[in-house]
């Protein structure tokens, strides 16, 4: 007996070493990306300019990284809070196994990154420090950014307000702390600047970095149903019951295929004005997550290249119930 339990403690004991080595392979192997590049992105007011409008209206990075004002419909920015950070994206509004929080991107946080480092977060997923981010950040679609939108946006975060904000550190549910490590890009390969007078392409471009196919898509355990791209359906679960994206396809009864492009456009714009960014929320009264007023401020060019594009996806036959209050 006592020949047994040595034997057993043996391999016990070989299996432990074994587990510890393998992590630690893992942990210095992954995420496989490669070092951030050697930039110094050239600071234009042309740069800042476009870099503010994509920020702000079309990528999503000034909604997601300041504090938005939830008492009113579609939670509107507020004012003195661009880039802070501290957003919170967990199990109970947005299925996240874990907690999230939105970095800090003003140059309070950013001021020692290197533009490299930055261009490597935004487009490969991995932070100053070598940690895998976590998909919600769009690093997947925002690899696919042009080399001067990228370096827009960089231009334009590095003239944002400092703000001392200390976000929490995120947590992550077993196994996925160790599965987002092998999520990251290996490089961003600069791509081909959009030709702004191809609708369909531009549109394509423009639905691409602003994650509409992320929101719009049904997920079910983490996945994207496949077949369902844009019918909408992905549930967030906020103040008084579940709010569920709309189907964007051109599916004429339950998509926006009854929709003109005026329509289209009209729609989105009139969130631009005071009187839409102060619409007050009641107690459970149905909102939004959609930054609908920061999308607002988009032009009429690219809102109507966005409606060519969503015109020519698979129209889906999907009706979407958009609130469901909780009992």
């Amino acid at each position: 007996m006592r020949k047994f339990f040595k034997i057993l403690a043996y391999v016990t004991g070989s299996f432990v070493v074994l587990l510890l080595m393998g992590i630690i392979y893992f942990n210095t192997t992954f995420p496989k990306v490669d070092r951030a590049p050697d930039i110094k992105v050239d600071i234009t007011q042309a740069r800042i300019a476009r870099g503010k409008y994509l920020a702000n209206h079309v990528a999503g990075c000034i909604a997601c990284h300041s504090e938005r004002d939830w008492t009113k419909y579609a939670a509107p920015v507020m004012p003195g809070t661009l880039g802070k950070g501290g957003e919170v994206f967990d199990k109970q509004t947005d299925g996240v196994p874990g907690a999230l929080y939105a970095y800090n991107i003003t140059p309070a946080n950013l001021g020692n990154w290197t533009d490299g480092e930055i261009i490597k977060a935004i487009t490969c997923g991995v932070n100053k420090s070598g940690e895998a981010l976590f998909p919600l950040m769009p690093y997947m679609p925002f690899n696919k950014l042009s080399k001067e939108d990228l370096y827009s946006i960089v231009a334009y975060l590095r003239t944002l307000k400092p703000i001392k904000n200390d976000v929490p550190k995120r947590t992550l549910d077993f196994p996925l702390n160790f599965i987002v490590k092998t999520m990251p890009l290996r490089s961003y390969t600069p791509q081909p600047e959009p030709d702004t007078s191809n609708m369909l392409a531009y549109g394509k471009y423009l639905v691409g970095i602003a994650s509409c196919i992320t929101c719009h898509t049904q997920m079910i355990k983490g996945q994207p149903v496949k077949g369902m791209e844009y019918a909408g359906g992905f549930e967030f679960h906020m103040s008084g019951g579940v709010v569920r994206s709309a189907n964007i396809t051109p599916d004429s009864a339950t998509g926006i295929g009854s929709w003109s492009e005026a329509m289209f456009i009209n729609y989105i714009k009139s969130f631009a004005s005071d009187s839409m960014k102060n619409i007050a929320m009641r107690p459970n009264q149905f909102n939004t997550p959609m930054p609908l007023t920061q999308f607002a401020g988009m032009t009429d060019h690219d809102l109507a290249a966005i409606y060519t594009y969503l015109r020519t996806v698979k129209p889906i036959h999907n009706s979407v119930v958009w609130f469901t209050r909780d009992n």
